[in-house]
C-alpha cells in the first residue's frame, strides 16, 4: 500500500528559516579548521534537529520494533544519533559506515552505543542474527541496490523488519518563472547521484528481495526560507560543471531564487519514502 501524506511541522516559514541560518553559521565557525568528515557531521546536526525530521525517526523505530532487547542495524549511520536513540529505548543497536573516522567520532559522541566500520554489502553479523535493518538517506550512494537488501535478507531473522528512508533526487519541486530551466537544473544534479531514482524503487527492490508485507509512505518536506539557498545554488552550479546550462542561466536562476527567498516567495517540495518490509 502507498500511502501520500505531509508531514505538518516541516514548515519552514520567517523566524523558523532565520534560526537555521543562525545555527548554520555558527556550526560553520566551529568546524572552521576540521577535517571534512566534522564539517559533515556538523551538517548532519543541523539537519536531525530540523522540525520533522526526529518524527521521521521515531516512526521508522516504530515501523522497526524498536524496544529493550532488540538486535538492530542502522547502515549508513553517520553521526549515529539514530543509533543512540534506539539504545535509550532499550534496543541493542549497532552503526555501520564505511568511513572510520566517522565511525569514530559517532563513538565518541556515543559511548554507549556500538559502532563498527562496514559497508552495505558485507555487514559484519551471522546470519538471521538480528531482529531489525535501518538505512535513511543511503541507497542513492549505492551502486547496488540489491546486493544490499540481499545482505539486509541475510543478516535478518525470518520475521526481522527492514525500513529504508531517502529521497527522489528526480522528484524535487521548485517554483521558478523560468520551468524548463528548473528541470533541467534539478535531472543535471540528479544525474550526479549513482541512484538518484533509487527511493521511487524501495517497493520493488525489497519485493524482488524476497521481502513481504512491504508498505510505503510519501511523507512531503516543504521548505520556504532562505536556509534552501545554499543548495539551490548548489544544484545551479551542479547543472553548470555537467553542461547542461550556461554559467550566465546558473547565476541568473539562482538570482531569481535569492529574490524569491527576500519576498517570502521561495519554494522547494521533497518527497521522503519511508518502506518497511518484513524477512520472509
Amino acid at each position: 500500500m502507498v500511502e501520500d501524506g505531509c508531514v505538518s511541522s516541516l514548515d519552514f516559514m520567517s523566524a523558523l528559516s532565520r534560526s537555521l541560518m543562525r545555527m548554520f553559521k555558527e556550526q560553520a565557525k566551529a568546524v572552521s579548521a576540521s577535517s571534512p568528515a566534522e564539517e559533515l557531521i556538523a551538517v548532519l546536526d543541523v539537519v536531525d534537529r530540523l522540525p520533522g525530521a526526529e518524527e521521521l525517526r521515531l516512526d521508522s523505530y516504530t515501523l522497526l520494533g524498536v524496544g529493550p532487547g532488540a538486535r538492530i542495524v542502522d547502515v549508513g549511520c553517520g553521526a549515529g544519533r539514530a543509533v543512540a536513540e534506539m539504545a535509550d529505548r532499550g534496543a541493542r543497536a549497532t552503526g555501520v559506515d564505511v568511513d572510520p573516522q566517522m565511525v569514530e567520532i559517532a563513538g565518541k559522541r556515543w559511548p554507549e552505543a556500538g559502532f563498527r566500520v562496514a559497508g552495505a554489502y558485507e555487514l559484519p553479523f551471522d546470519d538471521g542474527a538480528l531482529d531489525g535493518y535501518r538505512a535513511e538517506k543511503m541507497y542513492h550512494e549505492l551502486e547496488d541496490p540489491t546486493r544490499a537488501l540481499e545482505e539486509a535478507r541475510r543478516i535478518l531473522r525470518p520475521g526481522g523488519r527492514a525500513v529504508l528512508i531517502g529521497q527522489d533526487w528526480d522528484t524535487f519541486v521548485i517554483d521558478s518563472d523560468d520551468a524548463e530551466l528548473t528541470r533541467t537544473i534539478v535531472h543535471a544534479r540528479a544525474d550526479r547521484t549513482k541512484g538518484p531514482r533509487t527511493a521511487r524503487r524501495y517497493r520493488n527492490l525489497l519485493l524482488d528481495g524476497g521481502f513481504q508485507d512491504v508498505a510505503v509512505e510519501v511523507r512531503t518536506a516543504v521548505f520556504t526560507g532562505e536556509v534552501m539557498l545554499p543548495m539551490l545554488a548548489g544544484f545551479a552550479e551542479a547543472a553548470c560543471a555537467a553542461g547542461a546550462i550556461s554559467r550566465e542561466a546558473a547565476g541568473s536562476w539562482a538570482a531569481e531564487q535569492q529574490v524569491r527567498a527576500g519576498a517570502d516567495r521561495l519554494f522547494i517540495a521533497l518527497p521522503l519514502f519511508v518502506a518497511s518490509a518484513t524477512r520472509a
